[in-house]
């Protein structure tokens, strides 16, 4: 296929466990909006979390996209593999003196927090430095070092609410055998109160929350007011998924973003590390989530089946179906032609305002 403009889309996965309905709702809508716009669609890996992974997970996910004509029109990268560029990033951030080591246990926050839009709000506690820990033998490490190296295989999506490391102990501790001392190792969290000069705040929204979405409309937040200072590098050394997808997007030249509405509450995180990174930001078009039965999103964690792959030009009409493109019946088993209407007559304003609608079977 010719590529004639200077569109850049991807699809990102994380190899958690195989594609299923939901999940292949947001490789099509991404690659119909791209070559819609004869632009080239990239599919990354978002395999930070090595722990969540599993084996072979990421090369199924590549086979299935395969079998529905999904395929890369670049060489696939892998985010356990750019562990380099995140620290790039997090350098950067450090010299402009937006990001700091922070101490503070779950618990710790819990008790002086309020709640917000995505959990309890980061009070900034540890903003004008790390509280001594009460234990006289806990001595801190303000190393961006991880405490366990990335890299090492094909995992997974980073979860900021992790609080265990590979070894399974308490992540931001190091102990150091009988009778020596442990070393806490900070998370790093970007500072959401203030700009760091008075100048580049412009354009910005309030806070650096504010964005317009093709579908959604006008997305408004206020970061130090809704989420807090959020992590950009977990105490256990593995970068937060909000710092890896702003620097991958921005290294591959991604110029449209289209995924779920489940990460619509992310973006205002991106737009903010964008900006003070000084990256540029591409456009976002959030489609609705798939949702069972009892209105949860389709998900590994909701028991979501994997996509059907003996029958894929049948489960390709029903995700257009899904995504209100109204398919001709007559292509429901001709994948090679249905996949080509699909790209010609490609209408997402049909999905306007919508953030969640129910599965088709």
């Amino acid at each position: 296929m010719t590529h004639s403009s200077n569109y850049r889309g991807r699809f990102a996965p994380s190899p958690t466990g195989l594609l299923h309905f939901g999940s292949l709702v947001a490789a099509v809508g991404s690659f119909l909006d791209a070559k819609h716009h004869h632009g080239i669609w990239l599919v990354r890996m978002e395999d930070l979390d090595t722990p969540r992974c599993v084996l072979g997970v990421a090369d199924d996910i590549l086979r299935t996209l395969e079998v529905f004509g999904l395929n890369s029109d670049e060489p696939v990268i892998y985010q356990s593999q750019r562990t380099a560029a995140y620290e790039d990033a997090m350098a950067k951030l450090q010299s402009r003196g937006v990001v700091y080591p922070c101490g503070c246990t779950r618990r710790e926050i819990a008790d002086s927090a309020v709640q917000g839009i995505e959990g309890y709000v980061y009070p900034g506690t540890c903003r004008s430095g790390m509280r001594p820990h009460p234990n006289p033998d806990v001595t801190t490490s303000h190393s961006t070092t991880p405490a366990h190296p990335q890299g090492a295989g094909r995992g997974c999506k980073a979860d900021e609410s992790a609080t265990t490391t590979h070894s399974g102990q308490v992540a931001g501790y190091l102990p150091m055998g009988e009778g020596a001392s442990a070393i806490r190792i900070p998370a790093w969290r970007v500072r959401t109160d203030r700009f760091p000069s008075p100048q580049r705040g412009e354009g910005l929204g309030e806070r650096g929350g504010s964005f317009d979405d093709a579908l959604q409309g006008l997305i408004s937040q206020n970061l130090e007011r809704d989420l807090g200072d959020f992590v950009v590098k977990r105490a256990d050394g593995l970068f937060a998924y909000q710092l890896a997808v702003v620097v991958d997007d921005a290294a591959q030249g991604i110029t449209h973003v289209v995924r779920g509405s489940d990460l619509l509450v992310s973006t205002p995180r991106q737009i903010w590390l964008q900006w003070l990174l000084g990256l540029t930001t591409p456009a976002y078009m959030h489609l609705p989530v798939a949702v069972n039965a009892a209105g949860e999103k389709l998900s590994k964690q909701t028991l979501a089946a994997p996509v059907d792959m003996a029958h894929p030009a049948e489960t390709l009409w029903r995700v257009l179906a899904f995504l209100r493109q109204e398919p001709p019946t007559e292509l429901a088993g001709d994948l090679p032609n249905l996949l080509s209407w699909a790209v010609q007559n490609w209408q997402p304003e049909r999905l306007r305002g919508l953030k969640a609608m129910p599965a088709l079977a």
